[in-house]
């Protein structure tokens, strides 16, 4: 991701674009297809306990998503997913824990999806006695900042973990511990499929609408057809999925939140304005 955000950067994105579909169709479309929302690399990052003697304990596991894709090219967001989510916990006064051997851990579902199911449950049956062990058996929460990861946690989980994603989090833990301030600004929002599986339309509104004057659902808005790497692999799925997007966005609309990365790439490149995740807008949008 930072060579290709590097060539970029050094011929301009009609000459990419151009350069990848060429590399594609000679491919047979092998090759995935680049696209100009694709982010730079995330920075390595040592995550180290954050203690400071605080009453509430949280653990948190960033997905391997969010430790692997940083930022946009042109976004004016200087922190990375991760640092976002600390700050909101800092600021509600949590101190955090991290499983051991981060770089080990996943939760299986790129595995999953590809139809490897031996190797994705051994993956999930590791994760999961890392997030057991600590949490103390169970005893603090466990938050994961990517929705689809999420969903495969819960449903391949065999312990009584408390499992949240950022979301659900925030609204059944931090609405009252944060003093949020509304900006003056229509934001969109997408709840993703393993989100609304998971019963978390309303919460994710609450939880947009505490932070803006005005979020908004795009009516035509379902599945947004990236599915995981699909939207490289198969970007006609993702371009079909969301050819009525762009003209579905309210005219004073300039920003879109969700929380999965990768449907963050694809909404970003058919919806013409940024999108992030939510974990953003309640950064910028509360104080302690």
């Amino acid at each position: 991701m930072n060579a290709t955000n590097a060539a970029h950067v050094a011929v301009g994105t009609t000459l990419m674009k151009g350069c990848a579909k060429l590399a594609r169709r000679l491919s047979r479309d092998r090759i995935p297809l680049w696209n100009p929302a694709l982010p730079k690399g995330a920075p390595a990052t040592l995550f180290d306990d954050i203690m400071g003697g605080a009453e509430r304990k949280v653990v948190y596991f960033p997905s391997c998503i969010v430790r692997t894709m940083g930022t946009a090219r042109d976004s004016t967001e200087e922190k990375q997913v991760y640092e976002a989510m600390l700050s909101v916990l800092r600021k509600a006064g949590y101190d955090v824990l991290f499983p051991e051997d981060m770089e080990r851990l996943c939760c299986g579902l790129s595995f999953e999806s590809k139809g490897y199911f031996e190797q994705a449950g051994r993956l999930s049956r590791r994760l999961e006695e890392a997030l057991l062990a600590c949490s103390n058996n169970g005893a603090y929460p466990v938050l994961c900042d990517t929705s689809p990861c999420l969903y495969r946690m819960r449903a391949s989980f065999a312990s009584p973990l408390r499992l949240y994603e950022p979301v659900e989090f925030i609204h059944t833990f931090l609405m009252d511990r944060l003093k949020f301030t509304k900006t003056a600004e229509t934001i969109a929002l997408h709840v993703t499929c393993s989100s609304v599986k998971m019963g978390l339309m309303e919460k994710f509104q609450a939880v947009a609408q505490a932070c803006a004057e005005k979020a908004v659902i795009p009516r035509t808005m379902g599945c947004c057809g990236f599915a995981g790497d699909r939207g490289f692999s198969h970007p006609e799925l993702n371009a079909s999925a969301l050819a009525g997007l762009k003209a579905s966005l309210p005219p004073d609309c300039r920003s879109g939140y969700s929380n999965s990365r990768t449907c963050e790439i694809g909404l970003s490149l058919h919806g013409g304005i940024p999108y992030q995740s939510i974990v953003y807008l309640v950064d910028r949008c509360t104080a302690e």
